[in-house]
């Protein structure tokens, strides 16, 4: 399977922080701030599951929350994990191959989208799409750079997606354009921060409102 993180489930979390400090965490807890009470959430790619402990910081019961990842020992870290009363439902699986039964009212994708391909990450973005409810929010996490960022900026980047295609065998080479495919589908930012001098975005989206005739 494309892009599975067993080989580094263990030690993912000390990798960030010694590379990048608390930026990774900091830029994923900005984007729940929006999560309101008793929502429901899906959370693609979360990794090792500390960010249900944040949830459940934030509201300790009433949220029902599909956790995707597929790496079965993320799944298994994240299992531990306290999560309160909330509701958890666990799927170990690529995104592209869950089959979801209901619509989610906030969908998180923390570091997650670049790690597919440009053709691949339209499929997923469509996926996704189609099971936020009209005016929902996608919390979005990930690095970015432009022709105007720093050679440190693109050197890291290099550097990181030759170790991930190394040892996780991740299908992408390059950022995909995600911006492109926000704007296609009509998602709107309500909110956004920058961390590590700029090289890691986070935003809140706000899914269009069904029309109304």
């Amino acid at each position: 399977m494309k892009g599975n993180y067993d080989t580094v489930a263990t030690f993912y979390d000390q990798l960030s922080t010694i590379v990048f400090g608390k930026a990774i965490f900091n830029a994923q807890k900005f984007l729940l701030k929006a999560v309101t009470p008793k929502s429901s959430i899906l959370i693609v790619g979360g990794g090792t599951g500390w960010i249900l402990e944040e949830l459940t910081r934030q509201y300790p019961s009433e949220l029902k929350i599909t956790y995707v990842d597929s790496s079965s020992k993320m799944i298994r870290l994240s299992r531990i994990k306290n999560i309160g009363d909330n509701e958890v439902v666990f799927l170990e699986a690529d995104i592209r191959d869950v089959a979801f039964a209901g619509l989610y009212d906030v969908v998180i994708t923390p570091f997650v989208l670049d790690n597919f391909s440009e053709t691949s990450v339209k499929t997923v973005f469509e996926k996704i799409d189609k099971v936020l409810v009209p005016g929902g929010l996608w919390l979005f996490s990930d690095f970015q750079v432009s022709d105007d960022s720093g050679f440190w900026q693109k050197t890291v980047l290099r550097v990181m997606y030759f170790f991930f295609r190394i040892f996780c065998n991740i299908e992408a080479e390059r950022l995909p354009d995600t911006d492109k495919l926000f704007n296609k589908y009509g998602y709107r930012g309500v909110g956004s921060k920058t961390f590590f001098r700029n090289f890691i975005g986070s935003v809140v989206y706000k899914k269009r409102e069904r029309e109304k005739f």
